[in-house]
């Protein structure tokens, strides 16, 4: 998750947009969160967040209301494929509607510009341990915890509403990507970071040249990124809050990111086989791939060209960053606590809302009324959870 640059940015000073970039964002106005954030204390009392409204005469809850967006822009027909892989989120799907109309396609890019990428935190803890089995010694790994928390509602100025500093933008003729091409390449005319004097295509245009390709296969790709996110800053503050806890083993932390690529093959056969899970399996089972990925690879022409940039902070002409929504000190104090308990608890699973009311709490302490007198950082911490959730959906199985 890279540093972005603010030239592009509207709204912020000593800015200039790119002609190309489509705008998706609101009007960050003022930051919510620029005063540092407090230590909790237990007197910090976070009570159990519920937006239910009050029940109507028929005694029934009144859920709010928010938005649940579809990002597929047309009907799939029966011979239309849509997949979504189960480990990274990468959403593909043909249809032969798209592989016609550029202005379809444009429009379809946008609207899958709007999902956001889901980056989160993962802290691993892991030891070594001698068994002895059969009468053997082996050594094995051994996770003692495994935790996650979900960064997306910090990508959101507004979760409810689904305001965000977010821009689509196509790429610069100076990066080295596949341009309907089969390896990555430079722009035409241009050498290493010397710039050519014809301006970069915009969206429609590079919608245009996918929909005119003669390829018999080609796939056009939308790339989610985050950007203006500090990954070592937030890491330090985590293994020092592990080590706190007197733990002795190996940590690891990453940042994996979910949903970050949408791909939308041309309609023929090879792509339909290549979307359909039981040719996949038997493919893999059979040992089929050695064959069909040279086959697959030297004969698909990709169009990587789109890219949704998702900004966690900018930084202005003046070098002061400014974010969408928290810091990543405000991320670590408000989850420290929560993260803490999990590790001592040895817990493997992502961390919700409730583990982080709870980790205000202690353990004979009721939730009743407690996020009334709450910080604000806190409660909006949560409703952005909540928000996010009922969005992008919540509850599935996790990696």
């Amino acid at each position: 998750m890279g540093k972005p640059s603010t030239s592009s940015l509207p709204g912020i000073a000593g800015s200039s947009s790119e002609a190309d970039a489509v705008s998706l964002h609101t009007q960050p106005g003022e930051h919510a969160y620029d005063d540092d954030v407090p230590e909790l204390q237990p007197a910090d009392l976070p009570p159990p967040y519920s937006d239910i409204e009050p029940g109507t005469a028929d005694n029934e809850p009144v859920l709010p209301t928010i938005a649940r967006p579809s990002y597929i822009l047309v009907d799939l027909a029966e011979k239309d494929l849509y997949t979504v892989d189960a480990n990274t989120g990468a959403e593909s799907f043909m249809c032969e509607i798209l592989d016609n109309d550029p202005v379809l396609l444009e429009r379809q890019i946008k609207l899958s510009a709007a999902k956001p990428p889901r980056p989160s935190v993962r802290i691993r803890g892991t030891r070594s341990q001698t068994v002895r089995e059969n009468g053997k010694s082996e050594r094995k790994t051994v996770t003692d915890f495994d935790v996650v928390v979900e960064l997306t509602p910090y990508l959101f100025s507004d979760a409810p509403r689904g305001q965000s500093w977010r821009r689509l933008r196509t790429v610069e003729n100076t990066e080295k990507t596949r341009r309907g091409t089969i390896f990555p390449k430079r722009a035409p005319g241009v050498r290493r970071d010397i710039e050519i004097s014809n301006p970069k295509p915009a969206l429609a245009e590079w919608c245009h040249r996918y929909c005119a390709s003669h390829a018999g296969v080609k796939a056009f790709v939308l790339r989610r990124q985050v950007t203006g996110f500090d990954q070592e800053k937030l890491k330090l503050k985590l293994e020092t809050l592990v080590r706190g806890t007197n733990y002795r083993g190996h940590i690891d932390i990453t940042f994996p990111v979910k949903d970050d690529y949408v791909v939308v093959y041309n309609a023929c056969r090879v792509n339909r086989w290549r979307l359909t899970p039981w040719i996949v399996w038997f493919c893999y089972l059979t040992f089929l791939w050695l064959f069909t990925w040279p086959f697959l690879f030297f004969r698909t022409k990709w169009f990587e060209v789109a890219i949704a940039e998702w900004p966690f902070s900018v930084t202005e002409a003046n070098g002061d960053k400014r974010y969408v929504s928290m810091s990543e000190e405000h991320i670590y104090n408000l989850w420290g606590r929560a993260i803490s308990r999990a590790v001592l608890s040895k817990r493997q699973g992502t961390l919700s809302e409730e583990d982080l009311i709870a980790s205000q709490t202690t353990p004979d302490e009721p939730f009743a009324g407690l996020l009334e007198h709450a910080p604000r950082f806190l409660r909006d911490g949560v409703n952005a959870i909540s928000a996010v959730n009922r969005q992008l959906g919540w509850g599935g199985d996790s990696w």
